[in-house]
């Protein structure tokens, strides 16, 4: 079993949700052409990234754009990782709607660690992370400074994960993009990242989780590298079956993990020199 996942390079249009949108379809349609199962989109691309925004200006649940996008995913029979600012209670969230083949809402994530010390702050943040079925494949999401926290990925997979697909929009990418591979190896997810083209920005990638064959000689895990500055679409292909089998017999993932040393994981203490402004949920000591 092969899952092609499509990954868009591009930077969306601020506050153009239906130009935004148009793009989104097309690009549905140029990855159905070349055979992929999903589409995946930078970071809050629908309505754009652009801070601050009023929950008034955020996309609702039965929005007509998500409606388009659901549309084009039945008739092109790809589904699409769809991002926006969407309304949450009081204030807008980071969100990513996993949408299937048949034009389905599979699940809505709302980015948990949103970026408090930057114009985040006016946001929501989600408090869970969530797996889904998609076509045979399980499915999570992280967004962005999600990936930051190897926690992330780690309850991904404790879900169920096989495959980690991240819409992101930042720059500096270098270290970001070893730390997704060393993700995919550490957990034994197939890993996608989807990053608007620009200076310092772009490097669109996937990743598979198996590093060594089984003869225990290294292989490249790359499956996908786009440079900073091409805008297009790119694709990467996950072998299932191999990812399957080697998850199964490697010692990665959640098998010998010792989580009796693991209690300081859920203290919300923070202490010099990691204290910072905008930590109001947190203890700070």
């Amino acid at each position: 079993m092969k899952f092609k996942t499509a990954v868009l390079q591009k930077r969306a249009l601020s506050r153009q949700t239906e130009k935004n949108t148009d793009t989104v379809i097309k690009s549905m349609e140029e990855a159905a052409r070349e055979g992929a199962d999903i589409l995946l989109l930078p970071e809050a691309f629908l309505t754009g990234y652009e801070l601050p925004i009023s929950n008034e200006e955020a996309l609702a649940a039965d929005s007509p754009y998500l409606l388009q996008i659901c549309e084009a995913a039945k008739r092109l029979r790809i589904g699409v990782v769809a991002t926006a600012f969407t309304q949450g209670v009081l204030k807008p969230k980071n969100s990513a709607c996993v949408i299937d083949k048949n034009g389905t809402v599979l699940m809505k994530y709302d980015k948990v660690h949103t970026c408090d010390f930057a114009d985040e702050a006016c946001l929501e943040s989600g408090d869970a992370f969530h797996v889904c079925d998609f076509h045979g494949v399980r499915l999570g999401i992280m967004i962005c400074y999600d990936r930051e926290y190897p926690e992330s990925a780690r309850i991904l997979m404790m879900k169920g994960a096989e495959i980690i697909l991240v819409p992101n929009d930042c720059g500096a990418m270098r270290p970001r993009l070893q730390a997704l591979s060393t993700r995919a190896y550490e957990n034994m997810t197939g890993i996608a990242m989807a990053n608007p083209n620009g200076e310092n920005a772009g490097n669109s990638c996937a990743f598979s989780p198996i590093c060594w064959d089984k003869n225990g000689r290294c292989v490249d895990n790359i499956l996908l590298m786009a440079d900073d500055l091409t805008e297009g679409l790119y694709f990467a292909e996950f072998d299932m079956n191999a990812i399957r089998n080697y998850r199964a017999h490697e010692m990665m993932g959640n098998t010998y993990r010792k989580i009796k040393a693991y209690d300081a994981l859920l203290s919300g203490k923070i202490e010099y020199p990691f204290i910072r402004p905008n930590q109001n949920d947190r203890v700070r000591e």
